[in-house]
């Protein structure tokens, strides 16, 4: 039977018979038993066996099995008697629903955010019995980083959210933002006020009038965010802050409520000079920005129309930020659909074209000098370059996290979009690539990459697609490839094009084989085929390729492009593959001193059959100091092994290796990753094992053949989960069950990105 089949009542009077049963405990009975009698016949919940026992109905009180269930994830008895009793605020937990704003309360601390689960945390012990109800919140704003979960409970995900923004609650520490008719509140009584209500509200003892945006609590007072139909200034498509008992739900008729001998009227039309929609061409997925007041946010027209009594079009925006007020309902009406606290509805009138994509103009960008733009039929003429630092860990979650974030894919160009994004959003190994000179012909194309995607990507975390077309365009029109603007192509084809055709970088990579240098700028890894690696790291990977090549490193590259093994892009050669997040690179150097693998004294001597021995760790080559070469080749198996000399830097000759030898390490910054012909990056950004986002230039689409593409990027956490697994738990993960994207980064693993945070401030 299910709670269907049953009633439940709540003690409300210790009866004098069973003497255990307290006032407060929740018990229940078959509804076919159901009587009306002076005795019912109940079964406490807290009775795992089912007694029944004959209980006066004077002592008790009738519950719905959605206030029992409320009640029920109370702690004690004496606590659920008190809620029951605080009957207003049982009825307001029963109205709340996933998306609404509330308080939480915690360790004696009030705390906003918003509510994602409600439900049962654990099943019943016992059948027929129920589980309490619980409400599951994520911190917003201020409040973030102060929960205990990151929506887990018992090892079972209920909803997703950042480490310690989750808080699970019973309902008795739980009340809505905006405070019902029916919720307890420390405010005066007054009619609930919604988003998109008409308002009359006072300031400088003027009565205006506008539109509610929301309602907030701020310092124990009820704030109304306010969109005016005219300020005091007489302008229009502002905001203001009201407290809650400044403002009247509904049109008051203008008074002077200052007693002045002549009252001052108000313009509710706005000044005829007002802007019309039509001077812009605003229209649904228009991007806009609009003044709040916060300051400006910036968002996509969604919906234009008009709504009931109000005469003023209307725009409901969806929100780059966490600054609305719903999903895209206005008045419990659906406009359209988005993330919780990304939609505003504010008059067509307020909205202006979102002025990023006009030009860029941050407070913090450094002025260039002005050079020449050649790219119209020869006319010269000129513009300004201009620095945007990288993304920081601390802005990350800022600018980058979202939708429509990131950049825009567009007709197969998620290549380039994955490539673009994971090289100039959190690192700035390559800036030099973006300023030196180059050839007249070839300014237009450093001048689109500069100022139309990696300053937009870097400032605000969105880059339009017809931004990365343009590129396209201008390398097919340099007659680069024919089919830039239409097919689908490899990362490494389009950055050798850019860094070698284009801006003449000079190659990253300096390869020493046999005494002479070869130079590159990507490395593919190809392994012999007698390998014995089942779950590589890239370490590994790398070091097996240079060994069966006989390459060595020149010297340490600023960024270091590794092509993982594969047979063509659709063939992997290892189902797994483990990021390294440091690369060991001192052994792989052709020049500088080396220490011995076991004594850690100055090698002198290097055996390659010894490479593959598995006496030795499964990392790095193997080198030796005269002493423990000779030793160890005294071995029966290893008498035969021919090691060769290394060449020792002659400052070193005749002088011992201290053991603190300072080792040359690269570390990861971003991960390409192919499945399916598609695209995307994984960015290491910060020094914490889940400072990971991931990338998807075409995550979502809005509309068919006339639609767009809906880039997002998101924070995925679990891979660091998965980083500090051993080799053997990780071999035993099955990848369709992994959490998240971490099977991508694993298994799909197509190009790493590493970089020296040394060598790259001389390049």
């Amino acid at each position: 039977m299910t709670s269907v089949d049953h009633r439940y009542f709540i003690i409300t009077e210790k009866p004098p018979n069973p003497k255990h049963i307290e006032a407060g405990q929740i018990c229940y009975t078959s509804e076919y038993k159901h009587k009306t009698t002076s005795k019912l016949s109940v079964i406490p919940l807290s009775s795992g066996v089912g007694l029944n026992y004959d209980i006066d109905v004077n002592h008790m009180s009738p519950l719905t099995a959605e206030e029992a269930e409320l009640l029920q994830a109370l702690s004690n008895d004496k606590e659920r008697l008190k809620w029951f009793r605080e009957r207003n605020a049982l009825r307001t937990a029963l109205g709340l629903t996933k998306g609404v704003p509330v308080i939480v309360e915690e360790k004696k601390e009030e705390l906003r955010g918003m509510i994602r689960y409600i439900g049962r945390l654990t099943e019943p012990k016992y059948p027929h019995h129920i589980s309490g109800t619980f409400f599951g919140v994520e911190l917003q704003g201020p409040d973030k980083g102060k929960g205990n979960t990151n929506g887990m409970y018992g090892y079972k995900e209920f909803f997703p959210c950042p480490k310690d923004c989750g808080i699970f609650a019973p309902f008795s520490r739980v009340r809505p933002l905006v405070p019902s008719s029916l919720s307890p509140s420390p405010q005066p009584q007054t009619e609930e006020l919604s988003p998109g209500d008409r308002v009359t509200y006072i300031t400088n003892n003027i009565c205006r009038h506008g539109m509610v945006v929301d309602v907030q609590e701020r310092d124990g007072q009820h704030v109304v965010r306010i969109s005016t139909d005219t300020d005091e200034n007489g302008k229009t498509g502002g905001e203001v802050q009201v407290p809650l008992d400044c403002v009247a739900k509904g049109e008051v008729p203008t008074v002077d409520v200052s007693f002045t001998t002549e009252p001052e009227k108000m313009d509710i039309d706005g000044p005829a000079e007002e802007l019309n929609s039509n001077d812009f061409g605003l229209t649904v997925n228009s991007v806009v920005e609009v003044n709040l007041a916060q300051g400006t946010s910036y968002g996509i027209i969604r919906w234009i129309g008009t709504v009931p009594g109000r005469k003023e079009t209307l725009a409901g925006l969806e929100l780059d930020e966490d600054r609305g007020v719903s999903d895209g309902t206005l008045k419990d009406v659906r406009l359209f659909t988005c993330p919780p606290k990304k939609a505003l509805f504010v008059k067509l009138s307020s909205c202006r074209p979102d002025s990023r994509f006009q030009s860029i103009s941050a407070n913090h960008h450094k002025k260039m000098p002005q050079v020449e733009d050649t790219e119209k039929d020869g006319e010269s003429t000129t513009w300004t370059l201009e620095t945007v630092p990288p993304v920081s860990a601390e802005q990350v979650q800022q600018i980058l996290i979202g939708r429509m974030k990131g950049i825009q894919g567009h007709c197969n160009s998620c290549y380039m979009d994955a490539a673009l994004f994971g090289l100039f959003s959190c690192s700035s190994v390559l800036d030099s690539m973006l300023f030196k000179s180059t050839a007249p012909q070839d300014a237009p194309i450093q001048k689109t990459l500069l100022h139309n995607i990696v300053n937009p990507l870097r400032s605000k975390g969105f880059v339009e697609g017809r931004h990365i077309m343009k590129l396209r365009q201008q390398l097919q029109k340099h007659g680069y490839s024919h089919s830039f603007t239409t097919d689908e192509k490899d990362p490494e084809e389009f950055l050798i094009v850019i860094m070698h055709h284009i801006l003449a970088l000079d190659p990253l990579l300096k390869l020493s084989a046999g005494g002479k240098v070869q130079e590159s700028y990507c490395y593919q890894i190809f392994l012999d085929q007698n390998h014995s690696l089942v779950l590589p790291t890239v370490q590994q990977l790398l070091e097996h390729s240079f060994h069966s090549t006989g390459l060595k490193l020149a010297e340490v590259p600023s960024c270091l492009i590794l092509q993982m093994p594969r047979f063509g892009k659709k063939f992997k050669m290892f189902d797994k593959i483990i990021p390294s997040l440091e690369l060991d690179i001192t052994d792989l150097l052709s020049e500088g001193p080396q220490q011995c693998i076991l004594c850690g004294h100055l090698a002198a001597k290097e055996c390659t059959e010894c490479f593959k021995d598995p006496v030795f760790n499964q990392t790095g080559f193997k080198v030796f100091c005269m002493t423990c070469s000779s030793q160890v080749h005294s071995h029966p198996q290893r008498r035969f092994h021919k090691p060769v000399d290394l060449d020792i830097p002659p400052a070193y000759l005749g002088h011992s290796m201290p053991h603190a030898l300072t080792r040359d390490k690269l570390e990861l910054f971003a991960v390409l990753c192919i499945e399916t012909s598609h695209y995307v990056s994984f960015i290491k950004y910060g020094p914490k094992s889940e400072d990971w986002i991931f990338f998807d230039s075409m995550a979502d689409r809005q509309g068919e053949r006339d639609g767009f593409n809906i880039p997002e990027v998101h924070a995925c956490p679990e891979v660091g989960m998965y980083m500090e697994m051993s080799p053997a738990e990780l071999a035993n993960q099955v990848p369709r069950d992994m959490k998240g994207v971490a099977k991508r980064l694993f298994c799909d693993a197509y190009m790493y990105l590493y970089q020296s945070t040394n060598m790259c401030l001389y390049r």
